[in-house]
C-alpha cells in the first residue's frame, strides 16, 4: 500500500480540462490536423522500413499516438513509430517473426511501466549524451543503408542483415540501377529539401509524396512508364479497416529469448520519449512528469501488439511540429490520431499509389536529420572518454546491432563515470597537525596538534567499492603502524557494501595489531548505514564522533594512555 501511495501517475490530459476553453481547442485542432498530415508519410515509411506493411505503421500511429497523448506526462508529446526503432524491429522480425515482435513490444511496454512506477524517469534522462548521439548516428547510417535498393531500383534479391555484407551486395549490383526509379528518388529528395524554403508550413515529405505520386501515376497510365515500384505493387490487398485484437502466445522460452530485445526497445523508447519531452519543455516552458510519461508510453506499447502494431515512442520532429502550430495540450495529440484514423479508413487506396523510391527519399532525409553530424563534430572536441563512448556505441550499432550497442555503451559509460569519481575522490593523510577548516572557503583556520602515534586519513568524496579498494591499498602501503587511526568522513556523502566490508576488515586488522580506530564527522545517513552494519558496535560508540575536534581529543587521550602502557611494559 505504501508503494502505491508513492506511485507518480497523473496524465496531463486529466489536468488539462480544469481551465480548457474554445480558444485552446481551436489551437489544438489546427495543430492536430497539421501533425496528423505530417505523420502520415512517416508512419507509412517507418512501417515499410521496419519490415511490416504500411497498414501496420498507420495502426501504430493511430492507437499508439492516442494512448501516448491520453496517458502521458507531457502536454505536447506526439507518439508513434519512429526511425530509431527501424533497425531493432527489422532484426526481431528476421529472427523471430511478427509474433516475436509482438512479444518483445509487449515486454518492453511492461518494462516501461515498471520504470515509471519505480520513479526511474528522471534517472533515464541523465543517460550520457555521447551514448545517445552514438547510437542515434549509428541508426541513421543503418536506415540510410536499408533504402539503397528502393532509391536506386537495384535488383539485388534478398539482402543480408549485416551492414558490411549488405554494402558488399550493393557494390556488386550497381550495374542494375533502374534510372526511372532513381529519378523518382532524386526528385522526391529535392522536393523535401526545397519545401521549407518555399513555406515552413508545408511538410516536405508530404509535398514530395503528393507531387511525385501524381506524376508517376500519370506517366504510368498515359506514357507507359514501367519498372517504378509502388506500395500497391509490393503490398497487394492492403485493408482500410482496423484489425480486431488478437491473442499473443507467450511462454517462458520466448520471454527468455526476447527479453534482451525488449530491454533495448524499452530503453530506446524511454530515452527518445524523455529527450523529446525535454526539448518540448524548453520550447513551451511546461514541465513533463517523466514517470507518468514512461507509464503512458508503456501502456501504449502493451496495447499496440494486440492490434499487430510496432513499438511506439515520442517523436521529436512531430512534437515540435505540434508546438510550432500552436498545440499546447494532449488534445492536439488525440486529434492527430483521429486525423490518421480518418485517412486510414477512407484514403487507403491512394496510399497504394505511392512509389517506393519516394518513401526511400523520405527515409534518407530522416536518416540525415537523425545523424546529428554537427553534434558529432562538437563532441569530437570534448574529453577523450566522451569521444570513445560515442565512437564505440556508433560502431557497435552499425556493425553489430542496437541491443549490443546500448548494453555495452551503457556499461562503458558507467565504467568511465566510476573512473572519474575515483579520480575525484581523494584520500589525505595527516601525521602531526591538522587544519580543521582545510578544504573549506573560510578565512579563519584552527590547527589541532596530533599526539605521536595518531594519524588522520580524510576521505574526500563517495566511499564506494572503487575508492574502498584505493583506500585499502593506501593503508597497506603505510610504513610504521600508529597507535590510533582517525578516519575523517565529513565529505563522504554515502557508502556502499564494499566500503563497509573493507572498513570492517581494516577495523578488525587494526584492533588485532592493538590500533584504535576513531570515526570523525560521520553524516547522519552514513551513520545510519554504519550502525545497521554494526560498524559502530565494532569500534565502540565512544569512537564515533560528529566533529574532528572531539575525534582528535579522543585519539590523543588514547595515544597517551597506550604510550604510557607500553612504557610501563618496557620498564
Amino acid at each position: 500500500m505504501d508503494f502505491l501511495k508513492k506511485v507518480s501517475f497523473t496524465p496531463k490530459l486529466v489536468t488539462t480540462f480544469k481551465d480548457y476553453n474554445m480558444s485552446r481547442f481551436k489551437d489544438d485542432l489546427i495543430a492536430g490536423v497539421v501533425v496528423g498530415i505530417v505523420a502520415l508519410p512517416l508512419a507509412v515509411a517507418f512501417g515499410i522500413a521496419s519490415g511490416v506493411t504500411p497498414t501496420v505503421g498507420l495502426i501504430t500511429a493511430v492507437i499508439g499516438g492516442f494512448l501516448v497523448s491520453a496517458l502521458g506526462g507531457c502536454s505536447v508529446q506526439i507518439g508513434g513509430p519512429t526511425g530509431a526503432f527501424i533497425v531493432i524491429i527489422y532484426g526481431i522480425i528476421q529472427q523471430y517473426g511478427l509474433t516475436g515482435l509482438a512479444i518483445a513490444t509487449l515486454l518492453a511496454g511492461l518494462i516501461l511501466v515498471a520504470l515509471g512506477l519505480f520513479r526511474l524517469g528522471t534517472v533515464i534522462k541523465f543517460i550520457p549524451y555521447p551514448i545517445v548521439i552514438g547510437f542515434t548516428s549509428g541508426i541513421a547510417l543503418t536506415i540510410f543503408s536499408t533504402q539503397i535498393t528502393d532509391f536506386f531500383g537495384l535488383n539485388t534479391g534478398a539482402l543480408p542483415s549485416e551492414f558490411i555484407s549488405k554494402w558488399a551486395v550493393y557494390f556488386t549490383h550497381f550495374d542494375t540501377v533502374h534510372w526511372a526509379t532513381l529519378a523518382v528518388g532524386l526528385v522526391s529528395l529535392l522536393i523535401i529539401i526545397i519545401a521549407p524554403y518555399i513555406s515552413k508550413r508545408i511538410p516536405g515529405a508530404l509535398a514530395a509524396i503528393v507531387i511525385v505520386t501524381a506524376v508517376v501515376w500519370v506517366l504510368r497510365e498515359y506514357c507507359g512508364l514501367q519498372g517504378v515500384e509502388t506500395i500497391g505493387d509490393r503490398f497487394s490487398g492492403l485493408s482500410g479497416s482496423i484489425p480486431m485484437p488478437h491473442e499473443i502466445d507467450i511462454n517462458i522460452a520466448t520471454i527468455n529469448a526476447l527479453l534482451p530485445s525488449a530491454f533495448t526497445i524499452a530503453m530506446l523508447g524511454a530515452i527518445e520519449s524523455l529527450l523529446s519531452a525535454t526539448v518540448a519543455d524548453g520550447a513551451t516552458g511546461q514541465t513533463t512528469d517523466c514517470n507518468t510519461e514512461l507509464i503512458g508510453q508503456g501502456v501504449a506499447n502493451i496495447v499496440v501488439p494486440f492490434f499487430g502494431g510496432i513499438p511506439v515512442t515520442g517523436a521529436i520532429a512531430r512534437t515540435m511540429t505540434n508546438i510550432t502550430n500552436g498545440g499546447r495540450t494532449p488534445v492536439a495529440g488525440i486529434i492527430h490520431a483521429v486525423v490518421l484514423l480518418l485517412i486510414f479508413l477512407f484514403l487507403m487506396p491512394l496510399i497504394n499509389l505511392v512509389p517506393m523510391a519516394c518513401l526511400a527519399g523520405v527515409l534518407i532525409m530522416v536518416a540525415y536529420n537523425m545523424s546529428g553530424w554537427r553534434t558529432v563534430r562538437a563532441i569530437l572536441k570534448t574529453p577523450k572518454s566522451d569521444v570513445t563512448v560515442m565512437i564505440v556505441t556508433f560502431l557497435l550499432t552499425v556493425v553489430f546491432d542496437l541491443t549490443i550497442a546500448i548494453e555495452l555503451g551503457l556499461l562503458l559509460a558507467i565504467l568511465l563515470f566510476l573512473r572519474r569519481v575515483m579520480e575525484n575522490t581523494e584520500i589525505h593523510h595527516f601525521g602531526e597537525q591538522i587544519d580543521i577548516a582545510e578544504g573549506q572557503e573560510v578565512n579563519t583556520h584552527e590547527i589541532l596538534n596530533l599526539e605521536k602515534g595518531v594519524e588522520v586519513y580524510e576521505i574526500d568524496g563517495p566511499f564506494f567499492f572503487g575508492v574502498a579498494t584505493k583506500f585499502d591499498e593506501m593503508m597497506r602501503s603505510m610504513g610504521d603502524k600508529p597507535l590510533v587511526r582517525i578516519l575523517r568522513m565529513r565529505k563522504v556523502p554515502f557508502v556502499d557494501s564494499t566500503a563497509i566490508h573493507n572498513l570492517e576488515i581494516l577495523i578488525k586488522a587494526s584492533q588485532k595489531d592493538g590500533i584504535h580506530v576513531v570515526l570523525s564527522g560521520v553524516r547522519e545517513n552514513v551513520h545510519q548505514v554504519l550502525e545497521k552494519a554494526k560498524i559502530e558496535e565494532l569500534v565502540g560508540a565512544d569512537h564515533v564522533c560528529d566533529h574532528i575536534t572531539k575525534a582528535v581529543a579522543v585519539a590523543n587521550k588514547l595515544a597517551l594512555a597506550l604510550a604510557e602502557q607500553r612504557k610501563v611494559v618496557a620498564e
